[in-house]
């Protein structure tokens, strides 16, 4: 085990938490956007274990960075729709 493969589940651990944390304050609140930060930082753990779990080679890695777009755009969408106005 290397130090970046400790470091990589470390970073895969912290996403995982964050994600239950707004899963936490989802159930609480019922507010969507806490619903959609928890699957990003869902998304993000996965694409974190993925790289540091699996042993795959530089250029077969850019489809787990999909995950990441995935994410990011998730929480685009849900700040966007957050503060959309009232029809």
């Amino acid at each position: 085990m290397t130090l970046l493969t400790f470091l990589g589940g470390a970073i895969t651990i912290g996403f995982l938490l964050a994600a239950l944390f707004f899963a936490r304050f989802w159930k609480k609140v019922g507010d969507g956007l806490f619903l959609a930060f928890a699957g990003a930082f869902g998304l993000l753990g996965l694409g974190q274990a993925l790289l540091s779990l699996g042993d795959i080679g530089s250029e077969e890695r850019s489809w787990i960075f999909l995950l990441r777009l995935l994410a990011f755009s998730l929480i685009i969408v849900a700040i966007v729709r957050k503060n959309r106005p009232a029809i």
